[in-house]
């Protein structure tokens, strides 16, 4: 620029070719002038031009529009300067490219494993690829680290625990916070699964009745599930010893216990049925005394037993009581008849009930004792007859094997 020339450069970001407008003023007579009395710039009218779109382009650049070039000048000097302004550009808008490409694939896509690569960088350019790809791998590590974790929780496998340690530098910030709370959740996890099973063994398996799970600083839904394990097996073993007390009762004859415990669903049903059968085995129990005492004890033959609502083997035990009762009524009976004709001199009845056992000798022995007393009374009536009514003395009885005879 030639001394004495002021330009001024307006609305560059206005220019559509980010050229600059300008506007050129001269001041006083002190420019050189050509022969012809016409001022000049001995050349530098094409540099101004030069200057002001390189001026239009760091503007651009600065404004994050790496997309500038700028035309080759015919100025050795300025040539220069405007190939390396375009090296620049071009290096800014292929940095930013990768970044751009790899804060895709990394940040959206999930490809943890890419990194941002930009050829022939040297330099602070190499220095800040560098840094993003240390960021990256700083970010992903410990986000592959909860994933191998949770991943491991998922699949039932408490054992992992995130590593707060990676390539010798101790995890800090957000990280340890994350690393802290990732481990202190399997350890949650893990101290109530031992505490749920642990119970769960001791109650399902072994029948200890009474165990709790304690799981240590508990909060949240944790706290609540691990309450939720100690009602359930709270109430398991209520249940079980309640039905236990009732089941031995009965076992011991007590049939005056019933079950109490508050029980709902399948449990509620099994109370019922046991309630339901102590209900029956007392009402069996108290038919069959009442049929025993009143046909054994108090001579009140023909007593049956009555149990509303039994089935299969009560049914079957109420039906055997009610057969013995029978039998016993029907062969006490005949007894009793033929005793009582017998008694009253009527010796042509037999018992004729089917008996077993002590009752068929019973039977026997009266049927041959009726026997032999017929005999005997036909013998004294024909002696007496003949003796006594048709005057045949002499007569003898035919001996009659009876008891009372010499």
């Amino acid at each position: 620029m030639e001394i004495g020339d002021e330009i001024e450069i307006e609305g560059v970001a206005d220019a559509p070719t980010g050229a600059a407008r300008t506007r050129r003023r001269s001041k006083g007579k002190s420019g050189k002038r050509s022969g012809n009395g016409r001022q000049t710039s001995n050349g530098n009218g094409s540099r101004q031009l030069d200057m002001r779109r390189l001026l239009a382009g760091l503007k651009d650049m600065c404004g994050g529009d790496f997309s500038v070039r700028l035309p080759d000048s015919g100025d050795p000097m300025m040539s220069d300067i405007i190939n390396e302004f375009n090296a620049i550009a071009e290096r800014n808008q292929a940095v930013t490219t990768e970044l751009r490409r790899v804060a895709t694939t990394v940040g959206s896509e999930g490809r943890m494993h890419d990194r941002a690569f930009v050829p022939e960088v040297e330099g602070g350019w190499r220095s800040m690829i560098g840094s993003v790809n240390s960021l990256i791998t700083d970010l992903v590590q410990p986000t592959t680290e909860v994933a191998r974790v949770l991943t491991a929780v998922a699949e039932g496998d408490l054992s992992q625990k995130m590593v707060l340690e990676m390539e010798g530098k101790a995890v800090q910030g957000e990280f340890l916070r994350i690393g802290t709370t990732v481990n202190t959740m399997v350890d949650q996890l893990s101290a109530f699964a031992s505490e749920v099973t642990r119970v769960a063994r001791e109650v399902g398996t072994e029948g200890q009745l009474g165990g709790q799970a304690n799981v240590p600083g508990v909060a949240g839904t944790w706290k609540d599930l691990t309450d939720n394990v100690n009602t359930l097996a709270g109430n398991l073993t209520s249940q079980v010893r309640n039905i236990a007390d009732v089941t031995t009762a009965v076992a011991k004859g007590d049939l005056t216990r019933k079950i109490t415990v508050d029980v709902q669903g399948e449990v509620l049903e099994l109370k019922n049925t046991i309630n339901t059968m102590v209900d029956q085995l007392n009402g069996f129990a108290s038919e069959v005394t009442r049929v025993a005492k009143e046909v054994g004890t108090e001579g009140i033959l023909g007593g049956q037993a009555n149990v509303p609502g039994v089935a299969g083997t009560w049914k079957d035990l109420t039906d055997n009581v009610n057969f013995m009762a029978s039998n016993l009524t029907g062969q006490v009976r005949n007894i009793a008849d033929v005793t009582t004709a017998v008694a009253r001199g009527d010796l042509s009845r037999k018992i004729t009930a089917d008996a077993r056992g002590e009752i068929l000798e019973l039977k026997n022995t009266i049927n041959t004792m009726v026997d032999q007393l017929s005999a005997f009374a036909s013998e004294v009536t024909r002696v007496a007859k003949e003796v006594g009514t048709d005057g045949k003395l002499g007569g003898q009885a035919t001996r009659v094997d009876l008891p009372w005879s010499m």
